[in-house]
C-alpha cells in the first residue's frame, strides 16, 4: 500500500504521522563525528540520493518509499523517538512502525541502504549531476520535502487493494474487488501489524456506505483485531457503530 518516505529535509510532529520542516542541524553534524574517513562524502551522497529520489516518487513502490523513509529519520533524527500514532493515523503508523524496525541500526548503515535503494530505483543516476527544482519541491533543511503517503501520485492504481480502497472511501472500486471473488472481504491486512479488515477501516473512517456494502457482502463485525478491538470499538461514528452492533447482535 499506499508513502512521505523522502522526506529530504522533514521530521515528523508528535504523532508521528504528517511531515513538517524542522532543524535537524544536530543530527546532521553528529554524522560529521571522525569515526570513519569516508563519513563526510557518505554523507553527501546520501544528501544527493535524498534529492534525486523527489524525481522517483511515480516509480517507486510504496514499501521502497516506507524503506527509505525509514532510513531517512534514522541518519536525520536517530533511534525512533515518537509515540506510535494512533488507530486513525494509518500513514502515520506506517511510517512509524518502518522507523521503529530499525532499531539502533547506525547512521552509516541506514545511509548506504537508503543510496541502494535509490541507485537501484535510477541505475542511470549520476550523483555529479546537479539537481533540477521541480515545482513540487519546497525548500526545508535539506531540501525538497514529500508530505504525505496517501497521494493518488504516490500510490499507484496497480498497487492498491480493498483497504485502500475502503480508506479512500471509493465504494465503487470496493464493490469490483468484492464481484470478483478474488478477495476474502473478512481477510486482515498483511503489511498492518494491527490485524485489521477491511470493516476495521471502514468503521474507523466512519464510511457508513462501505461499512453497510461490506456487511451485506458477508464481512463479520465479531471479528477482531490484534489489540482484541472490533469494528464498533473503533469508530466515531454513532451512524456506524449502530449498523455494526446490530448485525453483531443478529450473529449472535
Amino acid at each position: 500500500m499506499a508513502s512521505p518516505f523522502l522526506p529530504a529535509g522533514a521530521t515528523t510532529g508528535d504523532s508521528g504521522g504528517e511531515l513538517s520542516s524542522g532543524d535537524d542541524s544536530g543530527d546532521v553534524e553528529s554524522l560529521q563525528s571522525p569515526e570513519t574517513e569516508a563519513s563526510g562524502s557518505l554523507t553527501e551522497l546520501f544528501e544527493k540520493a535524498a534529492a534525486h529520489l523527489q524525481g522517483l516518487v511515480q516509480v517507486a513502490s510504496r514499501e521502497q518509499l516506507l524503506y527509505l523513509y525509514a532510513r531517512y529519520k534514522q541518519v536525520k533524527v536517530g533511534n525512533c523517538n515518537t509515540p506510535k500514532p494512533s488507530f486513525f493515523d494509518f500513514e502515520g503508523k506506517q511510517k512509524w512502525e518502518a522507523w521503529k524496525a530499525l532499531g539502533d541500526s547506525s547512521p552509516n548503515q541506514a545511509m548506504q541502504e537508503y543510496i541502494a535503494v535509490v541507485k537501484k530505483l535510477d541505475p542511470g543516476w549520476n550523483p555529479q549531476s546537479p539537481e533540477k527544482k521541480g515545482k513540487e519541491a519546497n525548500t526545508g533543511f535539506g531540501g525538497p520535502v514529500v508530505s504525505s503517503l496517501y497521494h493518488e501520485e504516490i500510490i499507484r492504481e496497480e498497487d492498491k487493494n480493498i483497504f485502500d480502497y475502503c480508506r479512500e472511501n471509493n465504494i465503487d472500486h470496493v464493490t469490483k474487488v468484492i464481484k470478483s471473488k478474488n478477495v476474502d472481504v473478512n481477510m486482515k491486512d498483511e503489511e498492518d501489524n494491527e490485524g485489521q479488515t477491511a470493516l476495521h477501516y471502514a468503521a474507523a473512517c466512519e464510511f457508513l456506505d462501505i461499512v453497510e456494502l461490506l456487511l451485506q457482502s458477508g464481512a463479520d463485525p465479531a471479528l477482531r483485531d490484534q489489540d482484541g478491538c472490533l469494528p464498533e470499538e473503533v469508530t466515531g461514528c454513532k451512524a456506524v457503530s449502530s449498523v455494526l452492533q446490530q448485525h453483531t447482535m443478529g450473529k449472535a
